[in-house]
C-alpha cells in the first residue's frame, strides 16, 4: 500500500488528479478572548449568515484578517432574544476564516444561531414590494447617489446597509438600467473602510487629455468631462464619515474612480477635501464649470452650500458660498444638486436643490430649491431670502438629484421615498425604502416668479396602455386594481373623490382653496403618528387659477405619486393599504382614463 500510494502520489503530482485529501467539511467554533468572541470557521463557505434582531442595540462584526489597516468593523443589530431575519456576511476565500464580535452579551442567541452557507435567499417576501420602484433585494436604503449615464447604462447608487433593514453601515450600493425602470442589482460598489462610512455623493464621466493616456487618472495634471469614447472612466465622490474623529472634522471628501462601469472602484485613499471646522460638511456634487474651464463641486456645509473647483479632481480651491438665511427656517442643508434648465423666450435658469432635514412644510425631510443665475463663480438668487419653493409637496420626496451626463441632456432626477421621521419604522423587514421614480425636471414661469416642474420620463409614459375599468354610480371600478395603474382625470375646484379597497382603507383628494390635498390618514397601515398628516399642493400658484385641473395618479403597491397639469405641482407619498385601492369614486371629475403600467 505504502509503495502504491507513492506511485499516485508522483502521477498526482505530475497529472493533478489522483490522491488528493478530501476537503474537511465547513465548520466553526466560538472562543472569547476577553471581550471579543471569535468565531473560528474550518473550511469556510461563501458567508456565515447573521442573525439579526431590529429592536437591540448595535454589535460590532469584523472579518479579521490580521491586516488591522484594511480590517473595518461593521456595526450589526445581532440577535439577542430572537430574530427577525438573517444577512450574508462574506468570509473570503482562505482555507479558514475569522470573524470577531464585539459588544454582545454571550447569552445572546445570535452565538448559537450562525450558519455557514454558499448561497442566501434574495426571493422576495415582502407584500409591499413595489413593481416598478426600485428596491433593494434586502437591508436598507436611503439617498441616491452618484447616478450617471455610461455606456447605454444608467447608474443608480445609493445609500446602502447590507447587515440590516435599518439605517447603519453606510456603502454605495449600485443597480444599473438601460430604461431607468428595469433595474439590475449589483454588489455594494463602495464598501465602508477605516476612513468612515460612506455617506452620499456624486459621479460624473471623466477622461485623460489627449497625450496623457495611460497616465494613472490619479496622478494626472488635467482631467476632462468624458466624451463617451474608449477610456472614459466614472469618477465618484462621496463623504467619509469618521464617527472616531471630533465632530468638526468628522466628515470629509473622498475621491474613487471606476474602469469597468461601476462594477469595482479603486479608492484615491486618504480624505481630499476637510471641512473648515464647520459640523456638517457632506454630499458633494460634482459638475463641470464651462465658465471657468474646471470642475465644479458643491457641497453642503451647515446651513450654506460652499463652491469649490479644481482642474484633475484632486486638488480643490474654495470659490464661493451660499444660502446663509435663505429658504426655510430652521434646517440643515444636505445633498445639494446644481444644473441649468431652459426656460421659453429666457436665458436658461440655474437651479439649485438643497434637501432639507428637518424643516419640510409638512415634517421632517423635503426637497428645497433656489432658482438664479451663476456667472462660473457666484449663485444668484432671483427671490427674497425667506422665499420657499418645495420640488414636491409631499411627505416622502427626499435627496432629490440628477444623473449626470445624460444622453439627450434632459436633467433628470430620482427622490428616496421615504421621510427621516419614520423611514426605519416603514412596515417592511426584508429591505425598508424605495426610490421614486424618474422624473424629467423642467423649468416654468407661473406669475412673476420661477418655478421647476417634474413629469415622469417618456420612457414610463410608454408603459402604458388601457385597462379594464366598470362604471360604478359615481364612479369607476379599477377591475385591474391587483396591477400598478396610472389614472388620468380632470377635477374641478370644489369637489372631491376617493380612492378606496374594500376593507374601507381610502386616500381622499380634495380641491379647494387653491389648494390640491391628499389625506392618507385612513389609508392603511400607519406606522407613526408622524405619518398620516394631509398634504397639499399650491396649484393655483404654480398652475394659475382654474375652474378644473388635470390630474395623474401613478399607484404602486405602497405608494402614489400625484402629477398635476404637467408636472407644475406634484405629491409623492406613501400608503401601505392591506389590499389594493379598487374603486375611484367621487364627483366633479371627468375624462377618466384608467392605464395599466406594462412592465
Amino acid at each position: 500500500m505504502k509503495t502504491t500510494c507513492s506511485i499516485l502520489l508522483a502521477s498526482a503530482a505530475l497529472l493533478g488528479t489522483a490522491c488528493q485529501q478530501p476537503k474537511e467539511a465547513p465548520s466553526f467554533r466560538l472562543e472569547n478572548y476577553g471581550d471579543t468572541v471569535a468565531v473560528l470557521v474550518t473550511s469556510p463557505t461563501k458567508y456565515i449568515l447573521l442573525p439579526v434582531q431590529e429592536d437591540q442595540p448595535e454589535a460590532v462584526v469584523r472579518l479579521n484578517t490580521g491586516n488591522e489597516v484594511e480590517d473595518v468593523w461593521m456595526d450589526v443589530r445581532l440577535a439577542r432574544d430572537t430574530v427577525d431575519y438573517y444577512v450574508p456576511f462574506k468570509l473570503g476565500e482562505g482555507q479558514t476564516a475569522r470573524i470577531d464580535i464585539l459588544n454582545l452579551p454571550q447569552e445572546a442567541v445570535a452565538l448559537n444561531l450562525l450558519q455557514l452557507s454558499d448561497t442566501f435567499d434574495k426571493s422576495n417576501r415582502e407584500y409591499y414590494r413595489p413593481a416598478y420602484h426600485f428596491t433593494p433585494a434586502y437591508g436598507w436604503m436611503n439617498d441616491p447617489n452618484g447616478m450617471t449615464y455610461l455606456n447605454g447604462e444608467y447608474h443608480l447608487f445609493y445609500q446602502y446597509n447590507p447587515y440590516g433593514s435599518k439605517w447603519g453601515n453606510m456603502h454605495w450600493g449600485h443597480a444599473v438600467s438601460s430604461d431607468m425602470i428595469h433595474w439590475t442589482e449589483l454588489d455594494p460598489a463602495i464598501a465602508r473602510d477605516n476612513y468612515g462610512q460612506i455617506f452620499s455623493g456624486s459621479s460624473y464621466i471623466a477622461r485623460l487629455p489627449k497625450g496623457a493616456e495611460g497616465t494613472d487618472p490619479f496622478k494626472a495634471d488635467i482631467l476632462l468631462p468624458g466624451n463617451g469614447t474608449e477610456g472614459d472612466f466614472i469618477a465618484s465622490y462621496y463623504t467619509s464619515d469618521n464617527g472616531k474623529l471630533e465632530r468638526a472634522l468628522q466628515e470629509q471628501q473622498s475621491f474613487a474612480i471606476s474602469t469597468d462601469g461601476g462594477r469595482t472602484y479603486r479608492k484615491y485613499g486618504a480624505p481630499v477635501l476637510k471641512s473648515d471646522g464647520r459640523r456638517d460638511f457632506r454630499d458633494p456634487k460634482l459638475f463641470w464649470n464651462e465658465q471657468r474651464n474646471e470642475w465644479g463641486m458643491i457641497v453642503s456645509a451647515d446651513n450654506e452650500m460652499q463652491f469649490y473647483g479644481s482642474k484633475n479632481l484632486r486638488d480643490w480651491t474654495y470659490v464661493s458660498a451660499f444660502g446663509d438665511g435663505y429658504g426655510v427656517q430652521p434646517r440643515q442643508f444636505e445633498c445639494p444638486d446644481f444644473f441649468s434648465l431652459p426656460l421659453e423666450g429666457q436665458k436658461d435658469k440655474w437651479v439649485m436643490i438643497v434637501n432639507v432635514n428637518p424643516g419640510f412644510w409638512f415634517g421632517g425631510s423635503g426637497s428645497e430649491y433656489f432658482t438664479g443665475s451663476f456667472d462660473g463663480n457666484q449663485f444668484k438668487c432671483d427671490n427674497k431670502k425667506e422665499t420657499v419653493k418645495w420640488l414636491d409637496w409631499g411627505k416622502d420626496h427626499y435627496a432629490a438629484v440628477t444623473f449626470s451626463c445624460e444622453p439627450q441632456g434632459r436633467v433628470i432626477s430620482m427622490p428616496w421615498m421615504s421621510n427621516w421621521q419614520y423611514a426605519n419604522d416603514l412596515p417592511t423587514r426584508q429591505y425598508r425604502s424605495q426610490m421614486g421614480m424618474a422624473r424629467e425636471l423642467f423649468a416654468f414661469v407661473s406669475g412673476n416668479d420661477t418655478y421647476v416642474g417634474q413629469r415622469p420620463v417618456a420612457e414610463m409614459l410608454s408603459l402604458l396602455k388601457p385597462a379594464q375599468t366598470e362604471t360604478l354610480a359615481n364612479g369607476i371600478q379599477l377591475t385591474e386594481a391587483d396591477k400598478p395603474l396610472c389614472i388620468d382625470l380632470d377635477m374641478k375646484n370644489g369637489t372631491s373623490f376617493t380612492l378606496a379597497n374594500p376593507e374601507g382603507e381610502k386616500v381622499v383628494f380634495t380641491a379647494a382653496e387653491g389648494r390640491i390635498t391628499m389625506n392618507r390618514q385612513q389609508s392603511g397601515i400607519i406606522p407613526t403618528q408622524d405619518f398620516p398628516v394631509d398634504t397639499w399642493a399650491p396649484v393655483a400658484q404654480l398652475c394659475g387659477k382654474q375652474d378644473s385641473y388635470h390630474l395623474q395618479l401613478w399607484i404602486d403597491k405602497c405608494s402614489i405619486e400625484m402629477f398635476v397639469d404637467g408636472g407644475k405641482a406634484v405629491m409623492t407619498n406613501l400608503v401601505y393599504p392591506h389590499s389594493p385601492y379598487n374603486t375611484l369614486k367621487g364627483e366633479g371629475i371627468s375624462n377618466i382614463k384608467v392605464s395599466e403600467i406594462a412592465l
